[in-house]
């Protein structure tokens, strides 16, 4: 679906070896630059961003860590971040620990994206519902002939708790939307450390289910149709899906700054809202807001 290794690695080879990275990834930056942390599923696009914007305003270096959208937002609240990366909205509880420490979080949606659901290639399932994949993840469901497949165990592969992907598979797909269920998934699901873990393990087992972010898919991966219900089609996760709100796993991709920024925080999140921004956006295989 898109040829994301090769691109974001040459794209960010000058950005690299201009500010240098560390072994987690964490992209350095001079204490006048701007601190960027949180969503692994963003960490690609908000690299992306750095570099190009780097060429723009080569004085002002951006900071770029992943490690998760809770991390991100645990460092917007201990006040030792510019801007919280996250792929889902911030909580209430995060909220009010923030104003505990004198913090008013401003979100600005920044981009849309699909949560694909993807199987090995040689899997003969092509899609599935809502309640389903909620049945699969939780456990109930555990072998691939109950929903039409080979008569083979299912492996569940999931985000790890910190990852707002996981949250929100977690909320809008095994507690299908429903504010007061506590299912949870299931105990045997293997909980992979990033997206690239989840999409090696597809690639190896053919007998595993996972879910990522439309950016990470690779065409080595089969990539189900969901319906929102039996009778109803199954529709492919796509740009095209998820602006005419026909894919049922879509949701926005978030900035949360310390109040409503100004400065060169200011003046970054206009470029990476303008069409500059945007154009990156689909590049690296997520839904531009235009």
């Amino acid at each position: 679906m898109r040829r994301i290794g090769v691109v974001v690695l040459l794209a960010l080879l000058p950005l690299l070896a201009a500010c240098g990275a560390t072994s987690s990834g964490a992209v350095t930056a001079p204490a006048t630059g701007i601190q960027n942390k949180g969503s692994d599923t963003m960490v690609n696009l908000a690299l992306a961003w750095a570099e190009a914007y780097g060429r723009i305003r080569p004085e002002l270096q951006v900071a770029v860590t992943g490690g998760g959208s809770g991390t991100g937002i645990a460092a917007l609240i201990n006040g030792t971040v510019d801007m919280a990366n996250a792929s889902r909205q911030i909580k209430d509880e995060e909220v009010s620990a923030a104003q505990a420490n004198g913090i008013e979080p401003v979100e600005h949606v920044v981009a849309g994206d699909a949560i694909a659901v993807v199987v090995h290639p040689s899997n003969p399932v092509d899609g599935l519902t809502i309640a389903q994949l909620s049945d699969i993840f939780a456990g109930a469901i555990t072998n691939w002939r109950q929903v039409g497949g080979e008569d083979r165990p299912i492996v569940l592969l999931s985000r790890e708790s910190n990852s707002g992907t996981h949250v929100y598979f977690l909320e809008e797909v095994v507690r299908q939307g429903d504010a007061d269920d506590r299912t949870l998934f299931s105990p045997d699901t293997l909980l992979m450390p990033s997206s690239e873990g989840i999409s090696a393990e597809v690639r190896r087992n053919p007998n595993a289910i996972g879910y990522d972010g439309l950016g990470y898919v690779t065409p080595d991966q089969k990539v189900l149709g969901v319906a929102r219900a039996g009778g109803e089609p199954y529709v492919p996760p796509t740009v095209e899906t998820v602006k005419d709100e026909s894919y049922p796993i879509a949701r926005g991709l978030y900035i949360y700054t310390a109040g409503e920024p100004g400065g060169a925080v200011r003046e970054y999140l206009d470029w990476i809202l303008g069409a500059e921004g945007q154009a990156i956006v689909l590049a690296l295989g997520f839904v531009p807001l235009q």
